[in-house]
C-alpha cells in the first residue's frame, strides 16, 4: 500500500511539473498520423504534424512513417499497407485516441464528415459527407450523412447544430424523409437558405456563406467540395485551407480515423490532427451511436425500408443470389459506378467468387481475394461494370 501511495504521489508531481512546463494538465490526446503517400513528400506531413503539436499543447502527435526525422514520437514502417496495419493496431489497443491518414478504405456504411472554412465569411462548416459511402442508395446515404454530420458537430462542441441540404439530385426526397423523422420526435434544426425564397434546400451561395452548421450531400459531391474549398487559392494541386476530409462515421463504427488527401498541405494536415483530437475529446463514437439510436427511435429503419420498397417496385429485380463461402479480401477492384456496386458483387457471386463492396478514397471498390482478381476482372468487364 505504501508503494502505491508513493507511486501515485510521484505520478501526480510529474503531471504538475508537466503542466507548469507546457501549460497543460492531465492526459494528452494521442493522435497518430501516417506520412507515406503524400504527393508533396513525407516532410510535408511532418511539418503538419509538428505544427499541430506546436499549436495544441494538449495533443501528443505520433508519426507513423518511413524515411523521416522528427522530434515527435516516431513509429517506423516500410509501406502504406504496414502503416495502416500499425495504425489500426494502435487504435485497437488504445495507444492512440485517433488517427489521420491517406487512402484508407472504409466499409460500406462508413463515410467521412469534412470541415471547411467558407470563403464568404470565414465560417467553419461541416460537409456531410466527403469520402466513403453511408449506403449504396443515394437518398438513404444522404439521410445517414445528416445524422453523422450532426454527431460530429455535437462532438466538436456545437450543442444544437443546424442542417441544410445541398440542392442536388435527391435533395427533396431527403428533405421529406428528415422531416418525417422530425415529426416522429427526432430533434433536428433545419436552417433557411440565405436566398430570398428560403427553404431548407441550400444553393451554392449558402455553401460560400456557411449558412448551416452541417451541409448534407452525397460523398462524391462532398469530395469535390472539399477539394475546391481546400485548394481554391493555390491553383488546385495543393490543399492549403481547412481541416481535411474528416472522421469515418457509421452506426457501430468504433474508431476515429480522419482522412487527408495526397494533395493536402501542412496547414490542412495540422488542422486535420486538431480535428481528430477534438473528435476524440468529444467522445465521437458515443455521439454517433447516440444520434443513430435517437433516429432509429423516430423510425429511421422504416424510412429506409420505404425508400427501398419504392425503388424495388419501380424496377425488376434478379432472383436472390447465394453468397459463396467467405474468404479474406486482401485485394480490390476500382472503377465501378456506385449505383452498380451491389449488382457487380452479385455478378461475381453468381460465378462462385466471394466479394464484398467497399469504398476507397478514389471511389467505390469491390474487395476480393488476391487469387480471384484476374477472373473477377474478366467477369466484370464482360458484364459491363468496368
Amino acid at each position: 500500500m505504501e508503494d502505491k501511495i508513493k507511486s501515485y504521489i510521484k505520478e501526480t508531481l510529474e503531471e504538475v511539473a508537466q503542466a507548469i512546463e507546457t501549460g497543460t494538465y492531465g492526459k494528452k490526446t494521442r493522435v497518430g498520423v501516417t506520412t507515406l503517400g503524400s504527393e508533396h513528400g513525407e516532410m510535408e506531413v511532418i511539418r503538419g504534424a509538428e505544427l499541430a503539436s506546436y499549436r495544441n499543447r494538449h495533443i501528443e502527435v505520433v508519426v507513423i512513417g518511413h524515411n523521416v526525422t522528427t522530434e515527435l514520437e516516431l513509429v517506423k514502417v516500410n509501406s502504406e499497407e504496414e502503416a495502416h496495419e500499425v495504425m489500426d493496431r494502435m487504435l485497437a489497443e488504445g495507444s492512440l485516441d485517433a488517427a489521420v491518414t491517406m487512402h484508407y478504405n472504409f466499409p460500406i456504411g462508413v463515410s467521412t464528415v469534412g470541415r471547411v472554412i467558407t470563403p464568404g465569411k470565414g465560417i467553419k462548416m461541416f460537409i456531410a459527407n466527403t469520402t466513403g459511402t453511408s449506403h449504396t442508395n443515394r437518398a438513404i446515404a444522404m439521410i445517414k450523412n445528416t445524422i453523422s454530420g450532426l454527431a460530429v458537430a455535437k462532438a466538436s462542441g456545437i450543442k444544437r447544430p443546424t442542417v441544410g441540404i445541398l440542392n442536388i439530385d435527391g435533395a427533396r426526397q431527403v428533405e421529406k424523409a428528415l422531416k418525417k423523422l422530425a415529426d416522429n420526435g427526432y430533434d433536428i434544426d433545419f436552417v433557411e437558405s440565405a436566398r430570398s425564397d428560403g427553404g431548407v434546400v441550400m444553393r451554392g451561395n449558402d455553401l460560400l456563406l456557411g449558412v448551416p452548421n452541417v451541409m448534407t450531400m452525397d460523398s462524391l459531391t462532398g469530395n469535390v467540395m472539399m477539394k475546391i474549398f481546400g485548394a481554391y487559392g493555390s491553383g488546385g494541386d495543393y490543399e492549403s485551407i481547412g481541416y481535411g476530409y474528416g472522421p469515418g462515421v457509421g452506426e457501430g463504427y468504433d474508431k476515429i480515423i480522419c482522412i487527408i488527401s495526397r494533395a493536402s498541405g501542412s496547414n490542412v494536415i495540422a488542422g486535420a490532427i486538431g480535428y481528430a483530437a477534438v473528435c476524440a475529446y468529444g467522445n465521437l463514437t458515443e455521439k454517433v451511436d447516440d444520434e443513430f439510436y435517437k433516429a432509429n427511435l423516430a423510425g429511421l429503419k422504416k424510412v429506409i425500408e420505404d425508400i427501398l420498397a419504392k425503388e424495388s417496385s419501380n424496377s425488376s429485380k434478379d432472383l436472390e443470389v447465394k453468397m459463396p463461402a467467405a474468404k479474406p479480401t486482401s485485394a480490390d477492384i476500382s472503377g465501378i459506378e456506385i449505383l452498380e456496386l451491389d449488382d457487380a458483387v452479385s455478378s461475381l457471386w453468381k460465378e462462385n467468387i466471394y466479394a464484398t463492396s467497399g469504398m476507397g478514397c478514389t471511389g467505390p471498390i469491390v474487395m476480393i481475394a488476391e487469387e480471384d482478381v484476374a477472373k473477377a476482372r474478366e467477369i466484370l468487364k464482360a458484364k459491363g461494370f468496368l
